[in-house]
């Protein structure tokens, strides 16, 4: 489905009721040796990648999802562009493929709505009187702890 160096197509969602497809010319990947071990092919293959997006470019989105998702991601946006690095994998084409997916969340949740606004509401008149009835047997049983007199 989002095969690497194709379009990237965001199925339908909370925040996206048509989908979403982001031309591949819009997605800059660049690949880089991995860190760490690796074996006999460490220092040959570049399977790291960084998947660069920039969402105020980007002609797949509209002012408002533009807005909604510059204003989500704003920790994470490096001059206005969005990286994501994967390199857990040792094949580049997986690291490629995992990268598109971290991106796809992003997006998921960076364009989807926000939750709607908490409606204070009071508590019942039940729950007011067991929590009365609760501090009185707590007090009672604090006041049965005092010193014993002799009558």
């Amino acid at each position: 489905m989002n095969e690497p160096g194709s379009d990237l197509v965001i199925a339908a969602g909370p925040g996206l009721r048509r989908g979403l497809v982001i031309p591949a010319g819009e997605l800059v990947e660049r690949f880089s040796r991995s860190s760490g071990p690796g074996g006999q092919g460490v220092n040959t293959t570049d399977s790291r990648v960084e998947l660069v997006f920039d969402p105020e470019t980007s002609t797949a989105l509209t002012p408002a999802q533009r807005e909604r998702l510059v204003a989500a991601l704003d920790g994470r946006l490096v001059a206005g562009r969005l990286t994501i690095v994967a390199s857990e994998q040792r094949s580049q084409l997986r690291n490629r493929a995992a990268a598109r997916e971290r991106l796809v969340d992003l997006l998921r949740d960076g364009l989807a709505p926000p939750p709607p606004a908490r409606r204070a509401t009071k508590p019942t008149r039940g729950s007011q009187r067991r929590r009365i009835e609760g501090k009185k047997r707590r007090s009672e049983v604090k006041s049965g702890r005092g010193r014993i007199r002799p009558d």
